[in-house]
């Protein structure tokens, strides 16, 4: 039975096609505090000579760079980071249409603006940002939180090269031409009057054989077979090296020269490093390409970001530190960091810049633990005896001072380590318990090390030191939670190292631009020139445009 409509039933008028007399401006469809006028005010106050410069001039009229930018940086906002994606934006969405004012670059374009103009600048502006926090005193550098991720990077997992791997091969590689060197002729009389008993160049009695020296072999072997046309063992060696040992060699050569000092790299992306990602909770996963991602917060803004292809954090933060210092000029008073950042080298450098480290070294939290004291074998409990220079078993040995050797780091940092060994371990009631060696037990300390680590664990243990431990997980832990499950930004679209950088640049704009406006709009105590009483009632871009003053005219 059709049911029939209530006669007090109304709605409001719907006419889809409805022309207007006077069409509306966008800017009336835009909300006062909407994220997307902060972008904008923001941007506008930056002075962009760097990107401006990089074009060349002539042809047609390019799309404002500021334009660009705005579009990239609210576009990774709301989590839309495929080009595509974001020229589909810029028809369909309000605010995307109103920022760019009604522009609609292709997808090509803005890939090409990304990729291109923002190369070398990204920096300059992710630092203008920083600046604008620093001045309004929402942020400083009192405080500086450490910490890194591994992002995937836009390659196949399986398109690995590895040094080891490539160091075998060739070294295989070497040993079969020099075997085939064996094999060809002895050289002509000619050449026995020119060389005496030496080989000819390349032939494999002068070290290591590149591929300029194969490739000279080559040809003097061709030179050789025009005299000798009938020898076929000599056609099959020049054949053999030209098609195969050649070829393998050049390729083995470029593989070590895109290696460089890294372990391994990606046929598809060959900046990035096979890096062991936490693929799920359980910390279950595997070797993927990806890039290391340091960054350093205060408040949960970012303060500096670096991109690095070596997987271990205790090699990054040296480098991390020094690009702060070169764009904001100084350092942090205080650096906070986990134990994977607690090398003998970041203390010593540390120490050297004055920077109080609040870092735990790889077995801090084991100290603490009561029963760890009682186990006696272990080398940081054995007693040591300063006047005889050497440690005490608890069976009673002593370990005397044997000789000092030296560590370098790959940073090439430079550490001793002193060895101690025990006078006889033979026939001691202890030893299974104490070690596993046939010799007698082995020890080695670093002195320097272990006052690092002191000093290390006095400031951790300190008040300061708790108050710094307990904000390290909701500093750089809680901006990575943001930018990698509420933003799903886990893998890079761009490959090689500076087109990741110009990526995670925006993200971290992105990160910093939307935490300023929550805390605007909610009204929020975020420092001395930004308390909320002077933000109830006046409109958003009045206090904007105040805060982007500086870039004009930077400090």
């Amino acid at each position: 039975m059709k049911k029939t409509l209530h006669p007090n039933v109304s709605f409001k008028a719907y006419e889809q096609h409805q022309s207007q007399l006077f069409p509306s401006s966008l800017d009336e469809w835009i909300p006062e505090n909407h994220l997307v006028r902060l972008v904008s005010s923001v941007i506008d106050k930056m002075e962009l000579d760097s990107v401006l410069n990089s074009y060349p001039g002539g042809g047609a009229p390019s799309y404002h760079p500021k334009m660009m930018l705005k579009v990239l940086i609210y576009a990774y906002t709301q989590k839309i980071y495929s080009s595509r994606q974001i020229a589909k934006a810029l028809i369909e969405q309000i605010p995307f249409r109103w920022i760019s004012g009604g522009n609609c670059p292709d997808f090509r374009t803005i890939n090409r603006y990304r990729s291109t103009r923002l190369k070398g600048t990204i920096e300059d502006v992710f630092a203008s940002v920083v600046e604008l926090l620093f001045s309004e005193g929402i942020i400083d550098l009192e405080d500086y939180f450490l910490d890194g991720t591994k992002i995937e990077a836009n390659a196949n997992k399986y398109s690995f090269v590895w040094g080891k791997a490539t160091a075998k091969f060739k070294a295989r590689l070497q040993r079969d031409v020099k075997a085939l060197f064996k094999e060809i002729d002895r050289v002509n009389e000619s050449d026995d009057e020119r060389y005496g008993d030496k080989d000819l160049p390349g032939m494999g009695g002068e070290g290591p054989i590149d591929s300029a020296k194969l490739q000279e072999t080559v040809d003097r072997l061709n030179e050789r077979l025009k005299r000798q046309p009938s020898d076929k063992g000599l056609k099959k060696a020049v054949k053999k090296l030209k098609e195969d040992y050649l070829p393998r060699q050049q390729k083995y050569e470029q593989h070590e020269d895109i290696l460089g000092e890294r372990n391994s790299y990606s046929k598809t992306d060959n900046d990035a490093t096979f890096m062991r990602m936490k693929d799920d909770h359980m910390l279950n996963g595997q070797l993927k390409p990806g890039y290391n991602v340091q960054i350093g917060t205060s408040k949960q803004f970012i303060l500096g970001y670096s991109i690095h292809q070596k997987p271990s954090d205790s090699t990054v933060l040296i480098p991390h530190l020094e690009w702060l210092k070169r764009r904001f000029g100084r350092l942090p008073e205080a650096v906070t960091a986990d134990a994977g950042y607690g090398s003998e080298e970041n203390y010593a450098w540390l120490d050297n810049q004055d920077v109080t480290a609040y870092v735990k070294y790889n077995n801090f939290h084991w100290e603490q633990k009561k029963k760890q004291a009682q186990k006696p074998f272990r080398v940081e409990n054995l007693p040591y005896d300063e006047d005889t220079d050497s440690y005490r078993c608890p069976a009673g040995q002593h370990l005397f001072y044997l000789k000092t050797e030296e560590q370098i780091s790959a940073n090439g940092y430079v550490s001793e380590r002193r060895l101690y060994e025990a006078e006889d371990c033979q026939g001691c009631d202890l030893r299974e318990q104490c070690h596993k060696s046939k010799a007698n037990r082995r020890i080695q300390v670093g002195v320097k090390l272990q006052e690092y680590r002191k000093k290390a664990r006095e400031l951790l243990l300190s008040p300061e030191g708790l108050d710094h431990r307990s904000r390290r997980p909701i500093e750089p832990e809680a901006v990575f939670g943001q930018i990698k499950a509420n933003r799903q930004f886990r893998r890079f679209l761009l490959r090689s190292l500076d087109k990741v950088t110009i990526e995670f640049g925006l993200v971290a704009i992105a990160h910093n631009l939307m935490k300023l406006g929550q805390k605007i709009r909610g009204n929020m105590d975020i420092g001395d020139s930004l308390r909320s009483e002077r933000l109830l009632g006046m409109p958003v871009l009045a206090n904007l445009g105040r805060l982007g003053a500086f870039i004009n005219n930077p400090r």
